[in-house]
């Protein structure tokens, strides 16, 4: 005998879920939004609870009520024989969907069929079932649309998409399992696996598309791994055949599970996310067939050795829902694009995006795409191949046209030469060192007084404030000579000239914006990117006289947990994750430059997982800190306001304080590197006797910073 059933699931999931229904036994499916119709046998309906990967309840289809009033609704109900279906001692449960002009609230819905259902037992014998919210006998649901309520029996109980084994649920936004199941059936892994040699998901959060995967290839139903079904404890409950399809379930699990499977690996930066994650597999039964480990997508490699069968990679990487998330994420993509054009040549990827401008980062065209729905996010389903056709080349940006250059007047050149000398003197240390940031000019000659670092193509020249007696006009036309002079010895287009004027810094005056034009520029630093701004504010975003120790720490910091206090950028925390720093915390009061430190995470395919940011005054962030940490790079400024004091902080002043406050925090023979630009500035080496200082400023002064060595001071200090 064949009954009318209703399976919903996913929005924009209905064609492959009236496939699949199909598959076990439907006939005449309908599709309609987020669900199908089709009538089937109880074995076949015992069979997609137990097999479908897709549906979130069968639901058996009672009657259809047709809604004039609520005395109309209670008698449709009660036409129904409920003692059927549940007896008196049983509890039971509404799920009403669906509004009208006479049911405006769904609650006041599941209220009035509740009450029709026990007053139909209270007039056979006075007993009544009793209602559970939470883990009934029964489920019933009714659906309300226009004027017609139709009432099913489901079968499911608690819906499929739960199979069983995902009980932590502490990830962020976890995927749900039947989408999962969807987003592989689109990508043909259920029918095609044999044609993998391995399944990787780099970001795998709680490990879902992996156990879906292995389910798919080891052909295990998802229902097995559940506990109870909503039939179970139905009175038209038929066990045998129940009994039947378990039995043919198991057997088949055990011969999937017998065969050779692909290699399924995962990845996650979060330690706690790959525990839970290895909790999921295990109570799926999956441990001895998939591996999940922490890594960070900076480190992400393809496995040697798989023939010539192709790997797929699926993942659904971070798309952030909140304003800003979008800048702060584009870097990730654009790292992780380079990693599979890297690394991966030859796979097939499949990426799940609810942000397609994030995607577009990536500079790899899909070859086909689908549109899903993650709750009520629309999404993308990308199908790539990682070959070089479908590489997105760069867009050659024309040059704005220039007028041609001038001769060089006599001072000009005078300058230019001066210039050309210390570039001359630089270039052998620059490419040996492979340093695309360095400063080639400060001051050399007293009257053309600027700073002019390289960044790449890019000249950034500071103007230092000239005195009351310097005569204004001559000033400037000083400054048109270095800008005429740049170009030549350089090499380099005017436009890609910036010109700043340096005056003596107030308060944060560093955090303010001098322009708004929002342009990065990518610099590499050893194994490093890192993003700059050359225009919108006083200072780059990345200290070019710190390079010698950003890379020390990057060759010392494995296996270390790092504290960077007032850490700008970030651009020392990135160097030491990359280096093998097993945590970092990065801590700055301004929220542009936490904004920016993430960024520059991201772009090296670093996560916050393991390297938070945070905003906050650095002093009172100590005092309430319980951590301890292997490193701290302690990098204040001269002077700034903090809530800690009732009047400003002063390096010179203060450093003790914070020096100490600092040692509080360091791990057994831990290391505080203390460094501050303060000219004048003196160690208070009698207040701080106790401890071991080290002065390492001279080591950490580079060849394009000698002639200034008061450009900072770095101390290395310990605990006796």
């Amino acid at each position: 005998m064949e009954y009318s059933f209703f399976a919903n699931c996913p929005k924009l999931v209905e064609g492959l879920l009236a496939d699949e229904l199909r598959e076990l036994g439907a006939t005449k499916c309908k599709e309609t939004l987020t669900g199908v119709y089709f009538t089937a046998t109880l074995a076949s309906a015992y069979r997609m609870c137990l097999w479908s990967r897709l549906a979130n309840h069968i639901l058996l289809q009672l009657a259809t009520i047709d809604v004039t009033d609520i005395a109309s609704i209670h008698k449709g109900v009660s036409r129904i024989d409920w003692s059927k279906h549940f007896s008196a001692n049983q509890s039971f449960k509404i799920d009403f969907s669906g509004l009208s002009s006479l049911i405006q609230n769904t609650q006041y819905g599941a209220q009035v069929v509740k009450d029709a259902i026990v007053d139909q037992f209270r007039s056979r014998g006075g007993d009544r079932p009793s209602v559970a919210l939470n883990d009934p006998d029964i489920r019933i649901h009714a659906h309300l649309y226009g004027d017609k309520l139709t009432l099913s029996l489901d079968l499911s109980g608690e819906s499929l998409h739960k199979r069983g084994y995902r009980q932590d649920t502490h990830t962020e936004a976890p995927m749900k399992e039947n989408l999962a199941a969807a987003l592989l059936i689109r990508c043909k892994w259920s029918s095609t696996w044999q044609n993998y040699t391995y399944f990787m998901d780099p970001m795998c959060g709680s490990g879902t598309l992996l156990i879906e995967a292995a389910l798919m290839a080891s052909d295990t139903a998802p229902g097995l791994l559940r506990e109870k079904f909503g039939f179970s404890t139905w009175r038209g409950h038929e066990p045998a055949i129940w009994k039947t399809l378990l039995t043919e379930a198991i057997e088949r699990r055990k011969i999937g599970m017998s065969q050779h499977l692909p290699d399924i690996r995962g990845f996650d930066a979060s330690p706690r996310t790959v525990v839970t994650a290895r909790e999921n597999i295990e109570r799926a039964g999956l441990e001895k067939w998939l591996d999940v480990s922490v890594r960070e997508l900076s480190h992400l490699t393809a496995p040697t050795h798989h023939g010539n069968k192709p790997g797929l990679l699926m993942t659904n990487p971070p798309y952030g829902e909140r304003l800003g998330d979008e800048a702060s994420l584009k870097p990730l993509y654009q790292h992780f694009g380079a990693r599979l054009r890297e690394q991966f040549q030859g796979w097939e990827v499949a990426l799940f995006l609810g942000n397609l401008e994030l995607g577009k980062a990536m500079r790899i065209r899909s070859y086909k795409s689908y549109a899903f729905f993650n709750s009520t996010i629309p999404c993308k389903l990308l199908l790539m191949k990682i070959i070089p056709e479908w590489f997105m080349r760069e867009r050659e940006v024309e040059a704005p046209v220039e007028s041609a250059p001038r001769v060089l007047s006599e001072e000009a050149q005078m300058f230019a030469n001066r210039l050309r000398k210390n570039l001359k003197a630089l270039k052998p240390w620059v490419t040996k060192n492979n340093i695309h940031a360095y400063r080639i000019y400060d001051a050399d000659m007293p009257e053309y007084a600027v700073a002019i670092d390289c960044y790449n193509d890019w000249a950034h020249v500071q103007e230092y404030a000239a005195p009351k007696t310097v005569n204004a006009e001559k000033a400037a036309e000083r400054l048109k000579q270095i800008c005429n002079a740049i170009p030549v010895v350089l090499e380099i287009p005017p436009h890609h000239i910036v010109i700043k004027e340096r005056k003596q810094q107030k308060d944060h005056s560093q955090y303010e914006k001098i322009n708004a034009k929002g342009e990065t520029l990518t610099v590499q630093e050893g194994d490093c990117k890192l993003l700059v701004n050359l225009h919108d504010y006083l200072d780059t975003g990345l200290f070019l006289d710190h390079r010698p120790i950003r890379l020390y720490l990057a060759s010392h910091a494995k296996g270390k947990r790092l504290l960077n206090l007032y850490c700008y950028t970030g651009s020392v925390t990135v160097q030491a994750a990359m280096g093998g720093a097993r945590s970092s915390v990065s801590v700055d009061m301004s929220a542009t430059y936490t904004h920016w430190a993430r960024r520059n995470l991201s772009l090296n395919g670093l996560s916050v997982a393991l390297h938070r940011v945070v905003q906050a005054d650095c002093w009172p962030w100590l005092e309430n800190n319980k951590e301890k940490f292997d490193i701290i790079f302690l990098d204040p400024p001269t002077f700034s306001r903090s809530k800690r004091m009732d009047t400003d902080f002063d390096i010179q002043r203060d450093h003790v304080d914070l020096i100490r406050e600092c040692m509080r925090h360091l791990a057994d023979e831990g290391v505080l590197y203390f460094s501050n630009n303060f000219r004048k500035f003196k160690l208070d080496e009698q207040a701080l006797s106790d401890l071991t200082i080290k002065d390492i400023t001279a080591q950490t002064i580079d060849k394009d910073f000698q002639r200034d060595p008061k450009i900072h001071c770095c101390f290395l200090i310990t605990a006796r």
